[in-house]
C-alpha cells in the first residue's frame, strides 16, 4: 500500500530568496504529541529513544521544564504566542487562536515576518486526532508561508484499532501494533516531507523556521509492529497508589484523575497492553526524530539551526491511577524540553531549572537576532545554553481548570479556587517524587505553605495581566460582535 501526497508540488509564492541565507540561524521545530518524559535521556529504564538522546547530547536538556496547562489547545497556544492561558483565553481544545487574540504575533510568525520561510508539517496547533489528520486542524494560517497536511496508512486502518470504548480513539485508551512500514504511518509521511523541505531549504539558500508536528505517541497508538516487540508485556511495570490515598486528595484535584470513568481500575493485562503501546509509540516517534535530525546533518544545515524538541504536555500511564492528561501533577505538566544551538557551550549538559514552554518563544528570538514583541511573558532561556547552571526563573506556573500549580526546585504547591478555597496540595518531590504525599494540611509546613503561597499568588497575577498592545476577545465580545 502506497500513500503518496502532493506536498512535493510547490504553489507559486511571493517570496524573494536572501542571499544572506547561510548568514542566518535557522529553526527546526520538532514536537511530538502527548510526549511524557518516557525518554532515554531522561533516565527511563526501558524506552528507547536513541535519536532524541543523541539531540541532548549536543544541546541542553532541561529536566524541570513544565506545561502551562495539561492540554493540547491550551498549551499549543501558550508557548507559540509566548503567553499564558488567562492571556490567551484559551482553556479548552477547538478554538482558533485569533478568535481571542485577532493581532498576535505567533512565534513562527514572527520569522516569517522576517525574511524566513516559515513552514509547518503535521500538527502545531489543535488538531482533533485521529479526526483531523490530513487536514488543518484549529492552524493558524497567519503562521506559516506553507503547509502540508499528511495522511497515512493509520488513519485507514482505524476499523483494526482496539479501543476500550469501541470507536472512540482519541481521548480513549486505544492501540494497534500496525502492518506495514514507517513510511506508510502518518508520521513516517511527515518525516518525508521534512527531509525535503531540508534538502531544498539548502539548494535554495533559503533561511527557515521549519516546525514538524509529530501526531505519536498521542492516541490511538498506533505503531508498526517491530516497536511493540521491544517492550514484552512481561517486562511492564503498572504504578501502583497506596491504599487511602485519595481521601488526601481535594475534590477538584480528585476529579481530575478520575474523570474518565472507563480508565479506572484497569484489569493488569489491558493495562500493560496500554503502557506497551505507549512506548512503542515513542520509539517510533523517536526514528522518525532520527530521519530529520539525519537529514539535518546530511545538508550541512545542522551547523548554522536551532533545534529544539519538545511535546505540548506530560501524560499519565497509570500513575495517581489516572491515564492520558488533564492534571496538575508532574506527570502531566512535566515536558521533554531539548536546545541544540549551533556552539551551543553547555552541549550535553542537564539543567535543573524550573522551565515554562513560554520560555522557547523569546529564546528562539534571542538566538536569531529577532526582536520578540515586548508583551511576551516567557523568558529567554540563552543563558543556560551558555551556563547550565543559570536560573532564568525559579518557578513554572501551570493551571487546569479552576487550579494553579507552582512548581520550584523542590516542591510543588498547588490551589484549588480562588487562593485555595477548595483545597491545597504541597508535596515535596524531595522525599516524595511521586508525588503521593499530601503535606498541605500538617502545621509543620505551615510557614512553607505561606511562603509559596504567597509565591504562587504573585505568579497568578502576573499570568492574568493584558498583554500590553494586544486586543483580548472574550466570548461575550465576540456574540457582541456578531449581533
Amino acid at each position: 500500500m502506497k500513500f503518496l501526497y502532493p506536498f512535493l508540488i510547490f504553489p507559486l509564492l511571493c517570496f524573494t530568496l536572501s542571499s544572506a541565507g547561510a548568514e542566518q540561524t535557522n529553526v527546526l521545530f520538532i514536537i511530538c504529541d502527548d510526549l511524557n518524559c518516557d525518554i532515554g535521556s531522561y533516565g527511563h529504564p526501558q524506552v528507547k529513544t536513541p535519536n532524541i538522546d543523541r539531540l541532548a547530547e549536543r544541546g541542553v536538556r532541561f529536566d524541570n521544564a513544565h506545561c502551562q496547562y495539561a492540554l493540547c489547545g491550551p498549551s499549543r497556544a501558550s508557548f507559540l504566542t509566548g503567553l499564558y492561558p488567562d492571556q490567551t483565553l484559551i482553556h479548552r481544545n477547538a478554538i482558533y487562536l485569533r478568535e481571542h487574540l485577532p493581532n498576535v504575533t505567533s512565534l513562527p510568525q514572527l520569522f516569517k515576518e522576517n525574511g524566513y520561510f516559515s513552514t509547518r508539517i503535521g500538527k502545531l496547533y489543535h488538531y482533533n486526532v485521529p479526526r483531523h489528520i490530513g487536514t488543518s486542524g484549529h492552524d493558524d494560517p497567519y503562521s506559516w508561508n506553507f503547509t502540508i497536511n499528511p495522511r497515512g496508512r493509520d488513519v485507514e486502518d482505524e476499523d483494526k484499532i482496539f479501543s476500550l470504548i469501541p470507536g472512540n480513539f482519541g481521548g480513549t485508551l486505544s492501540w494497534l501494533a500496525a502492518n506495514g512500514t514507517d513510511e506508510e504511518q502518518t508520521d513516517g509521511v511527515i518525516a518525508a516531507a521534512a527531509v525535503a523541505e531540508l534538502e531544498r531549504y539548502k539548494k535554495e539558500d533559503r533561511p527557515f523556521f521549519l516546525a514538524v508536528g509529530l501526531f505519536r505517541p498521542h492516541t490511538p497508538y498506533v505503531a508498526p509492529k517491530k516497536y511493540f516487540d521491544l517492550y514484552p508485556l512481561e517486562d511492564i511495570v503498572v504504578p501502583s497508589v497506596p491504599e487511602g490515598y485519595e481521601e488526601t486528595l481535594p475534590a477538584p484535584a480528585l476529579k481530575s484523575i478520575r474523570r474518565k470513568k472507563d480508565q479506572i481500575g484497569l484489569e493488569d493485562r489491558l493495562a500493560r497492553q496500554a503502557i506497551q503501546s505507549y512506548y512503542a509509540s515513542i520509539t517510533f516517534a523517536d526514528a522518525q526524530v532520527g530521519k530529520v535530525l539525519d537529514a539535518l546533518e546530511a545538508t550541512g544545515l545542522n551547523e548554522n539551526t536551532v533545534v529544539v524538541f519538545t511535546s505540548d504536555h506530560g501524560y499519565h500511564m497509570g500513575e495517581h491511577g489516572h491515564w492520558q492528561k488533564t492534571t496538575l501533577f508532574e506527570n502531566a505538566t512535566r515536558v521533554p524540553l531539548i536546545i541544540a544551538a549551533p556552539e551551543t557551550k553547555a552541549a550535553g549538559q542537564i539543567s535543573t531549572s524550573p522551565t515554562e514552554m513560554l520560555d522557547i518563544y523569546p529564546t528562539l528570538a534571542e538566538l536569531c537576532d529577532l526582536e520578540a514583541p515586548a508583551y511576551l511573558s516567557g523568558v529567554s532561556l540563552a543563558p543556560v545554553l551558555e551556563d547550565a547552571s543559570a536560573a532564568p526563573r525559579d518557578s513554572a506556573l501551570s493551571q487546569y481548570e479552576t487550579g494553579y500549580s507552582l512548581r520550584t526546585d523542590r516542591y510543588r504547591y498547588t490551589e484549588w479556587g480562588e487562593k485555595g478555597v477548595d483545597g491545597k496540595e504541597l508535596y515535596d518531590r524531595q522525599t516524595d517524587p511521586e508525588e503521593l504525599i499530601n503535606l498541605a494540611r500538617r502545621k509543620a509546613d505551615e510557614n512553607l505553605i505561606g511562603k509559596l503561597a504567597g509565591q504562587l499568588h504573585d505568579r497568578i497575577a502576573d499570568a492574568k495581566a493584558v498583554p500590553e498592545g494586544l486586543q483580548q476577545l472574550r466570548f461575550e465580545n465576540i456574540r457582541r460582535v456578531r449581533r
